[in-house]
């Protein structure tokens, strides 16, 4: 086996056997064979040359004299190398790189094969004449004469050395006759070819070396047509040099440069495990297999030293395989199966002691290891499996599995060379498999994060029934921002929210966790929707301007698009305002879908100053669907929006159909490749509160009218069966509307909203709104709203056009069962 020098050495080696000019000279030092090439680089046609004395070429006496002490060294060494001055047909001498070699002939005679380049053609980095005579010198060439009728006339020692074919076999024989095999035919053919043709041509073919009788090798032979003095064809020379270690060279570049292509392409960490695998075979093995612990996949650390695994055995599990075989019939275990490692195996030595395992000629007789694995003893006396290596996957102190390589086919043993290469692929696998392992540990860090984030439950109460689904980005992706939730309010409304941080990962996650709690807590202050965007706007700008370090590392601006509404399930009445959300979708009873004109609005965060959001109000029928989503549902690598927008009206257009049914299918149309964002759904149904569980009254301001409010609401609440909420009813009615009357101007309006509590509401038009104190011992007023807060469930008041509404909510007596039920 050469080594990496030697390889070095040959490889320049060739590509001046293949320029060379070639001489055959007899022992009287007489030309007897000549080159086209040799033709071409001193002048002389074989009919000057053949014949003649090789002096005629030498410059001076001391050159040839000079020679003659060449050839009594060559008698004893068999060859020479170094350089000398040539003499030119027109006269100049040239220096040339010369090679002469001892070639024996079948009755014991000796011929010399000279072997000659032009310096001047070689590459700067080659000009060293010590460098030449010792790459020369350093690259063994078998060379071999073959006569018109392709049979061997003289040869060098090294070619025995080459081929393992003694002299005797060789002499007078063709290639067909003294080789077995294709590479016999084929060589002959190229022969015959130089020899018509004239022309100089390279042939590779492989064969083992009596040295190495079960590596194959491969030969590269430079061919020349010898011509004698008529210029006639005299025969063919072959000068062959073993380029074994340049082709395995070239091969582990190749399989190297694979890896960098193929491998680290997906932060999927059992595509990465099926990538190793795909590229080691039919490169390196037959069949290839990777085998990961089952918590790998998840992100989990894998174990810190490789000696802790004899405390308790690690569950390992195929995470990819490929063979030459359809099928993979040498595998027991299906991809993503548990995987049996056996005690004292080579998969358990790799495993423990952290050192590959090389089995060149695997033992399979009894008594070995593989007695205690029969399932892997099945497959391996079934697919002939010969060969085999184990290389654990590491990274620093740990290990992320084994890759296991094995050869069926291929009649060729693994090496240590193989092993090497086997290492070196590992290796750069293993690096692109930790950066899976982290990342998925992040993804599932950040995927935790915000399903707990998420609402579990949709309390839409009784003003809408409501569904939802969240699909998480693709691995590569990662997960990103999407909220959505159903957030109850008063008087049994419900606010329906939809929103999209910008950004992936565990940031896009947190950031949307802040947001969702940023939203609640501006929702329990009743604001309009336009009026909640805008102050949400303010809270994202802020939460940008709180580590304003971030933006000089260049990381993503904080921002976020949300689209926030309002249902009434009184009035029917849904009010909705967007910030840069795409526009929610309407479906009426009878499955007819509409896109309302919203006015877009701007995202969240981006730092424009007051920006107004605009709120529409709409009226809509009794069980009207409304679906809100985030912009993952309807667009993807390949469709813009508008071809989402379609397919998503066309999967919400069944009326009748339920909502988790409805969900279900929206899904089921999106684009089967992985999705590059987050895709959330949200879809609710809208009820109305019946006639008989609502009253109001207008009532003037007079101070007479808070005795006939409390009469009214008594009233009332006796016919709803609240006998027990009619005290304390009246003692909130009487404050409600004391305060309307001292505080307010115009018209009260009194309201009653029989649901899941029972809701009392006053509105008036003034502008003073209530605040909740503790009254001094002196004070004669401020504890009206205080014993309103310890009677009540809660308590509010919001802006309506023209004034403020005060509300308060009452839970239901026990076992109470409101109309909706």
């Amino acid at each position: 086996m050469m080594s990496t020098d030697q390889t070095a050495l040959v490889e320049p080696t060739l590509r001046e056997i293949s320029d060379a000019a070639i001489a055959l000279i007899d022992e009287q030092g007489t030309v007897v064979g000549w080159t086209h090439t040799a033709q071409r680089l001193v002048g002389y046609s074989a009919g000057e040359v053949v014949g003649q004395p090789a002096a005629l070429v030498l410059p001076s006496s001391k050159d040839a004299l000079r020679v003659s002490a060449l050839a009594a060294q060559c008698h004893a060494h068999g060859d020479w190398s170094g350089t000398v001055g040539i003499r030119h047909r027109d006269g100049h001498t040239i220096n040339l790189s010369l090679r002469i070699s001892m070639l024996s002939g079948q009755d014991a005679t000796v011929q010399w094969l000279v072997c000659v380049t032009d310096i001047g053609t070689l590459r700067s980095g080659m000009m060293n004449v010590t460098m030449r005579e010792s790459l020369l010198s350093r690259a063994p060439i078998g060379i071999i004469v073959h006569d018109p009728q392709l049979r061997c006339t003289w040869v060098n020692d090294t070619m025995e050395r080459h081929d393992g074919i003694r002299r005797d076999r060789r002499f007078g024989r063709r290639p067909t006759v003294s080789m077995s095999g294709s590479e016999a035919d084929a060589l002959e053919a190229v022969l015959r070819e130089v020899l018509e043709s004239g022309t100089t041509t390279v042939h590779e073919y492989r064969a083992c070396p009596p040295g190495d009788p079960f590596q194959e090798h491969a030969f590269s032979a430079s061919l020349f047509c010898l011509q004698d003095a008529e210029g006639r064809a005299l025969g063919v020379c072959s000068m062959t040099v073993d380029v074994t270690g340049g082709h395995r060279t070239r091969e582990r570049r190749a399989i190297l440069s694979e890896v960098s292509t193929r491998i680290g392409s997906t932060l999927d960490v059992l595509q990465t495990g099926q990538q190793l695998a795909d590229v080691a075979v039919p490169l390196l093995a037959d069949y290839a297999v990777v085998d990961l612990p089952e918590s790998i996949p998840f992100g989990e650390e894998p174990t810190a030293r490789i000696e802790a695994m004899s405390s308790r055995p690690l569950v390992f599990r195929r995470a990819g395989l490929a063979s030459i075989h359809p099928g993979v019939p040498e595998s027991p275990w299906a991809p993503g199966e548990p995987v049996f490692v056996a005690p004292n195996s080579p998969f358990d030595s790799a495993l423990r002691t952290g050192k590959p395992h090389l089995e060149s000629v695997l033992d399979t007789s009894p008594g070995t290891w593989i007695d205690h694995d029969p399932m892997r003893a099945k497959k391996i006396h079934e697919n002939g499996v010969h060969s085999l290596m184990v290389v654990p996957i590491r990274t620093q102190h740990s290990v992320l599995g084994m890759a296991s390589f094995a050869r069926t086919e291929e009649p060729e043993p693994f090496q240590e060379e193989d092993l090497l290469l086997a290492e070196e692929l590992v290796d750069r696998a293993a690096l692109s498999l930790d950066n899976a392992r982290r990342y998925a540990r992040e993804r599932n860090a950040a995927l935790a994060l915000q399903r707990n984030l998420l609402p579990r439950q949709l309390m839409g109460g009784v003003a809408v029934e409501a569904a939802s689904r969240y699909l998480p980005a693709d691995i590569d992706a990662g997960v990103g921002g999407d909220w959505f939730d159903v957030i109850p309010l008063s008087g049994a409304r419900v606010a329906l929210v939809v929103g999209d941080v910008v950004g992936h990962g565990i940031d896009a996650a947190a950031t949307m966790g802040r947001l969702r709690t940023a939203v609640h807590t501006l929702a329990d202050l009743d604001l309009p929707p336009d009026e909640l965007l805008s102050r949400l706007d303010d809270t994202v700008q802020r939460m940008a301007e709180e580590n304003p370090d971030t933006l000089d590392e260049g990381s993503a601006v904080v921002g976020a698009t949300c689209l926030y509404a309002v249902y009434d399930p009184v009035t029917r009445r849904c009010t909705m305002a967007r910030a840069g959300h795409v526009p929610p979708a309407i479906i009426d009873p009878l499955g007819q879908v509409t896109f309302p004109e919203l006015p877009a609005g701007a995202p969240l965060g981006l730092g424009l100053g007051p920006v107004p959001f605009e709120a529409v109000e709409l009226e809509l029928p009794e069980g009207s669907l409304l679906a809100f989503y985030t912009d993952g549902l309807v667009e993807s690598r390949d469709d813009d929006i508008d071809i989402g927008i379609h397919r998503l009206a066309a999967a919400l257009a069944q009326p009748g159909s339920s909502l988790e049914d409805l969900c279900s299918s929206v899904i089921e149309t999106l684009p089967t490749q992985d999705p590059c964002d987050d895709a959330t759904l949200l879809l609710v149904r809208t009820r109305t509160l019946s006639e008989h569980q609502v009253a109001s009254w207008d009532l003037p301001t007079e101070p007479s009218v808070v005795r006939t409010a409390r009469h009214l609401v008594a009233r009332r609440l006796i016919e709803w069966g609240l006998e027990q909420l009619v005290f304390t009813t009246e003692l909130v009615i009487s404050e409600l509307v004391t305060n309307a009357i001292r505080y307010g101007t115009g018209p009260i309006r009194l309201r009653l909203i029989h649901h899941q509590t029972l809701t009392c509401e006053v509105f008036d038009t003034g502008n003073c709104y209530p605040r909740l104190r503790h009254a001094r011992i002196v004070d004669e007023n401020g504890r009206g709203l205080f014993l309103i807060a310890r009677m009540s469930h809660r308590w509010g008041f919001r802006t309506e056009a023209g004034g403020k509404l005060v509300w308060v909510e009452q839970d239901l007596p026990s076992g109470h069962l409101y109309p909706h039920d």
